[in-house]
């Protein structure tokens, strides 16, 4: 994994132009992935003649917040780094560390509407496959792969910053939404 950090550190601080470059293919396939994961789950549900976990009405019922709020999530961390100067895209990140905006209550924001994203379109296309495979695979391997290779890329970058940063800041679900119960702090 050290070795994939280093490689990623030295893109996202080296040349401006070749970041430039890459950031629309770095862009276009993870929305290419996206993309493949819902068809893929549509042709998993064909293939085992399965059906959604909830028919209409509620599909659409349980489908609009979920998607309302994933993409106004996912919106507003954009947002955020363009603010700074710098683009969402882990290959052509701003140079200041963004703690700003859904930032101060989650490190991962923009993965979390993504996350919401995904299961809305689950609900609302009743793929039982999206819903309950697909995207909760997704979120594990997104998860894995922000512990395993951005965080400790972000640490290099931006050092006692970042690792104060995420002392006080849950990784994706918000201290709002964990200690609305008076649950512990799941801090990861």
């Amino acid at each position: 994994m050290r070795i994939i950090v280093n490689f990623i550190y030295r893109i996202v601080t080296g040349e401006n132009r070749l970041r430039k470059i890459l950031t629309p293919i770095f862009a276009s396939f993870f929305l290419l992935g996206i993309v493949l994961l819902i068809l893929i789950a549509f042709k998993t549900d064909e293939f085992f003649h399965i059906s959604g976990p909830l028919h209409y009405p509620w599909s659409v019922v349980v489908s609009i917040p979920l998607l309302f709020i994933g993409v106004l999530l996912w919106g507003w961390s954009v947002l955020q780094f363009f603010k700074v100067g710098g683009t969402p895209v882990p290959i052509n990140p701003p140079d200041v560390l963004v703690d700003t905006g859904p930032y101060a209550y989650t490190r991962n924001p923009m993965l979390s509407g993504v996350y919401l994203i995904l299961f809305g379109v689950g609900f609302i296309t009743e793929s039982p496959s999206l819903v309950f495979l697909y995207a909760p695979l997704f979120v594990v391997l997104s998860i894995v792969h922000f512990k395993l290779i951005e965080e400790p890329e972000l640490e290099k970058r931006f050092g006692e910053a970042y690792i104060e940063y995420k002392r006080r800041t849950p990784m994706i679900i918000p201290d709002v939404i964990l200690n609305w119960r008076g649950k512990k702090k799941l801090r990861c």
